[in-house]
């Protein structure tokens, strides 16, 4: 049923979204939203530690990504706490315990209109950049980097502070 469900299709990358009225930022790419570097924790990281972290640096969230470079999920401050408080994990257990794995990627070169619909239902997104790595032996393989972390606040900032009345 999810491939008769527009949204989906377009979050998907399976249909172009063709919306009749769209704003004027609809088009503007997620490369103009100038976001900033995002706190990244490996995986071997405690729940303790990752609280700590992000409330120092002032964080909701982070993606755990392994030393590979492969984004494991997205570790939430709200999350670990309740989890930690209700008995589903110590505060000596990995982050890995506690991530969402299931999360929306979106690239520099989407549409803020992509992201737009992406954040229809889900709470962030997580901006990645593809770029090509070589191993010694000369074979190369695409390697995705993670870029940033996208709210619906990001977006409802760049449209509010750029809005053409």
């Amino acid at each position: 049923s999810k491939f008769l469900n527009d949204k989906w299709m377009i979050k998907n990358g399976f249909l172009n979204d063709v919306q009749e009225h769209k704003p004027w930022w609809w088009n503007i790419k997620v490369q103009k939203l100038n976001l900033s570097a995002p706190l990244i924790l490996l995986p071997e990281v405690s729940c303790q530690k990752a609280i700590e972290i992000l409330q120092e640096k002032g964080y909701d969230q982070a993606p755990v990504v392994a030393e590979s470079g492969l984004i494991l999920g997205m570790v939430t401050l709200s999350n670990t706490l309740t989890s930690v408080l209700a008995g589903n994990a110590q505060f000596s257990d990995p982050v890995t315990k506690v991530i969402y794995d299931q999360f929306s990627k979106i690239g520099l070169e989407d549409s803020l209109g992509k992201l737009s619909s992406i954040l229809e239902n889900d709470h962030f997104a997580i901006v990645v950049h593809e770029q090509m790595q070589f191993n010694g032996n000369g074979s190369s393989f695409m390697k995705q980097m993670v870029f940033g972390v996208v709210t619906a606040i990001d977006l409802l900032t760049f449209v509010s502070r750029n809005d053409k009345k």
